[in-house]
């Protein structure tokens, strides 16, 4: 299962401990993609925050996950299921016919 996940930091919070666990958000990332459940992280320009895409075995999985986060009490979370997108005609093989010149 993949989820998109953008987190944002409540700049309300800001103190030395969130600039710490901020800090401490590359450390937490590293084994996660290299064990390829973190597949893309992103910066949101413009913001403080991340966008991250997690491939997990089960939502609980992926709350465990977010809630071992360094930043888990100084951000907010909108987390996004995501599906695969195939190509319509591909699952019909008269469409595919009609897309083949005829000779």
């Amino acid at each position: 299962m993949k989820f998109l996940v953008l987190w944002r930091m409540e700049l309300s919070l800001l103190s030395s401990e969130m600039a710490a666990a901020v800090a401490r958000m590359p450390r937490y990332a590293n084994p996660l993609e290299q064990r390829g459940i973190v597949i893309a992280r992103y910066h949101l320009v413009g913001q403080h925050g991340g966008a991250w895409i997690y491939e997990v075995g089960s939502n609980e999985e992926l709350e465990h996950l977010l809630a071992m986060s360094p930043v888990y009490n100084f951000a907010r979370y909108e987390v996004h299921p995501l599906a695969e997108m195939p190509d319509p005609l591909a699952a019909d093989p008269l469409a595919s016919e009609e897309r083949q010149p005829n000779p």
